[in-house]
C-alpha cells in the first residue's frame, strides 16, 4: 500500500520537528546519552517556559558537529530535558569548544544554555601546606574528619580565591565574546572549603589561627556561623558574582545550598552527627540546627538534596517502611519550598535507590517505585519547580524512567505549577493520609496519598477556605473553591 502525499508530508514534518528521524536513529550517541533515549518518551503536553527536567546522565555528551548538536537538543527538548555542557578545569580549550557548539545548538532552537562547572571549584583546600591548621607548637596538621580530603584552616584560604575566580572568568568571558550567553549553571561543590560538620570544630579548637580570628572560647554556633558566612563569601566571590556580572538573569546555584527553616533534616555522606551540635530530635533523628547561608552566596536558584540516604530508614519506627523515606524526604523537601522566596526556582536533587553510606543492619527495605513516585508529585505540589535525577551509572534506567513519568505528566498542569501556591508543608508524623496542592485562582489541584486505612474525605485548609478531599489514589485533581 502507498503511502498518501498528506501522510508522508506529515511523516517528515514530525521528523524535523522532533528529531527522532533516522538520522537520530542511525548515531552512534555515548551511553550516557543513549540511556536517556531509550528509556523517556517525547511529552505528551507541552512544557512551555518552564524549567527542562534535568538528569546526570545529560551532562557532557562529548564532542558534537554543529548538526548533530542541533539534533541532539532538540529530540532531548521534545522530550522536556535539557541538555548539559561540562566547564573543566584541566582540560580548558577542549571543554570550551565542546560546549560552545552545544550553546550556539541551544541558542539557536531557543532552548536554555546549561552548564556544569563543578571542577572549576575544585580545591580551596588543595593539598597545599599553606591549607593547613597550626597547633599552639607552630606545626601544621589537616582535618582527618573527612576521609582522604585535606581539610584545613578556613582562615589561610584567602590565597587560594584568585585562581578559582579566575577559571569561571575565563569561560564566562569566552562565551560572552561569542554572543551566547548562560541560562543555568550549578556546581557540586561538597567537602572543601569552610566546614562546621564532622571534627571541624574540635580541628580549629586546636588551631592557633583559628582561635586568633574567632577567640579563645568560641561556641559551635559561632563557628557555624563563622564558617558559613565565609563559604558562601569564596562561592560569591568565585563563582556567582562572576556569572551574573556577565548574565545577570542567569540561574546559578550548588549542590545542597538552598534557604532553610533553620534546621537540616538529612546528612550528606561525609557527614555524621558530633556530640555537642545543636539539634532537634524526632524519634532517632538528629536534625541539625543550620546556618541559612543562602542570601549571602548570591545563589539565583535552591538546590535542596531529597535523597534516600540509608540511615534514614533507622531514624524511624513506622511499620508501614515506604513511610520512613517519605516522611524524611518530603520534609527535606517541604524545608526548601516553604523557606525560598517566591520567584526563586527550587531545583531539587533526587534519587530513588538507596544510597548506602553507613552500612545500617538491619539492611533497609528499598522505597516502593510507587512511593517514590507519589514522593516526586508531592514535592512539585509544594515548592519544587523541577527535578535535577543523580545516580550511578549503573542505575540510569531504572533511575531516569520514574521521574522522566512524573516530570511529563506534570505538564497537563502547566498553569498551576507556574503560578500555583502551595496549601501546606506539613508532614504527618504518623503514617496516614498525606494531601499537597497548589491554589490558582478559585482552584487548587491536589494530590492524596494515604499510607493508612483511612479511604473517607478529609477536610484541609486551601488559601482561605476548607475543601473535601475525595480518595482518589494515584491521582491529581483540580477542586473548585467557589
Amino acid at each position: 500500500m502507498k503511502t498518501k502525499p498528506l501522510t508522508g508530508l506529515l511523516l517528515i514534518m514530525v521528523m524535523i520537528c522532533t528529531g527522532s528521524g533516522p538520522e537520530m536513529n542511525d548515531k552512534k550517541w555515548p551511553e550516557n546519552i543513549q540511556v536517556i533515549l531509550e528509556n523517556t518518551t517525547a511529552l505528551t503536553y507541552k512544557r512551555g517556559d518552564r524549567l527542562p527536567l534535568y538528569l546526570w546522565p545529560a551532562i557532557d555528551p562529548g564532542k558534537l558537529t554543529d548538526t548533530e548538536a542541533e539534533m541532539l537538543v532538540r529530540e532531548l527538548d521534545s522530550r522536556g530535558i535539557g541538555l548539559i555542557s561540562r566547564w573543566k578545569a584541566g582540560e580548558k580549550e577542549s571543554s570550551l569548544e565542546t560546549s560552545l557548539v552545544i550553546a550556539r545548538a541551544q541558542t539557536k532552537l531557543g532552548q536554555r544554555v546549561n552548564i556544569e562547572a563543578t571542577s572549576l571549584m575544585d580545591s580551596f583546600f588543595n593539598g597545599d601546606i599553606k591549607t593547613a591548621h597550626i597547633d599552639d607548637n607552630g606545626n601544621p596538621f589537616f582535618d582527618d574528619s573527612f576521609g582522604d580530603h585535606k581539610m584545613g584552616c578556613p582562615f589561610a584560604l584567602d590565597f587560594r580565591k584568585k585562581e578559582i575566580r579566575a577559571r569561571f572568568e575565563y569561560f564566562t568571558e569566552k562565551f560572552r565574546k561569542e554572543g551566547l550567553k548562560v541560562d543555568f549553571i550549578f556546581t557540586d561543590w561538597e567537602i572543601d572549603g569552610p566546614l562546621e560538620v564532622n571534627r571541624a570544630f574540635a580541628a580549629s579548637k586546636k588551631c592557633k589561627r583559628c582561635r586568633q580570628h574567632l577567640g579563645e572560647d568560641f561556641s559551635f554556633t559561632e563557628f557555624q556561623k563563622a564558617m558559613r558566612e565565609m563559604r558562601s563569601y569564596l562561592q560569591n566571590y568565585a563563582c556567582s558574582s562572576v556569572i551574573l556580572s556577565r548574565f545577570p538573569d542567569a540561574l546559578v546555584g550548588n549542590y545542597a545550598v538552598y534557604p532553610n527553616d533553620g534546621y537540616r533534616y538529612w546528612y550528606d555522606y561525609f557527614e555524621y552527627y558530633v556530640d555537642g551540635q545543636p539539634f532537634i530530635a524526632d524519634q532517632n533523628a538528629k536534625y541539625r540546627k543550620w546556618f541559612n547561608d543562602f542570601p549571602l552566596t548570591g545563589y539565583t536558584f535552591a538546590m535542596p538534596v531529597v535523597y534516600t540516604w540509608d540511615q534514614i530508614f533507622g531514624w524511624y519506627d513506622f511499620e508501614n517502611t515506604d513511610y520512613r523515606w517519605f516522611y524524611n524526604m518530603l520534609k527535606v523537601a517541604g524545608n526548601a519550598g516553604k523557606s525560598t522566596p517566591q520567584g526563586i526556582p527550587v531545583i531539587s536533587f533526587v534519587h530513588w535507590n538507596t544510597v548506602k553510606v553507613a552500612s545500617m543492619k538491619p539492611e533497609p527495605v528499598q522505597m516502593s517505585l510507587e512511593c517514590y513516585k507519589e514522593l516526586l508529585w508531592h514535592m512539585l505540589l509544594r515548592g519544587t519547580d523541577t527535578f535535577f535525577m543523580w545516580c550511578n551509572r549503573s542505575e540510569y534506567a531504572e533511575e531516569i524512567r520514574p521521574v522522566h513519568e512524573v516530570y511529563s505528566a506534570a505538564q497537563q498542569y502547566g498553569r498551576f505549577l507556574e503560578k500555583g501556591i502551595p496549601i501546606t508543608f506539613d508532614v504527618p508524623a504518623e503514617p496516614g493520609t498525606v494531601i499537597s496542592g497548589l491554589v490558582l485562582g478559585d482552584s487548587v489541584l491536589i494530590r492524596r496519598t494515604d499510607f493508612g486505612s483511612n479511604r473517607e474525605p478529609v477536610s484541609v485548609l486551601a488559601g482561605t477556605k476548607t475543601i473535601t478531599v475525595g480518595f482518589n489514589p494515584g491521582k491529581c485533581v483540580i477542586i473548585p473553591m467557589n
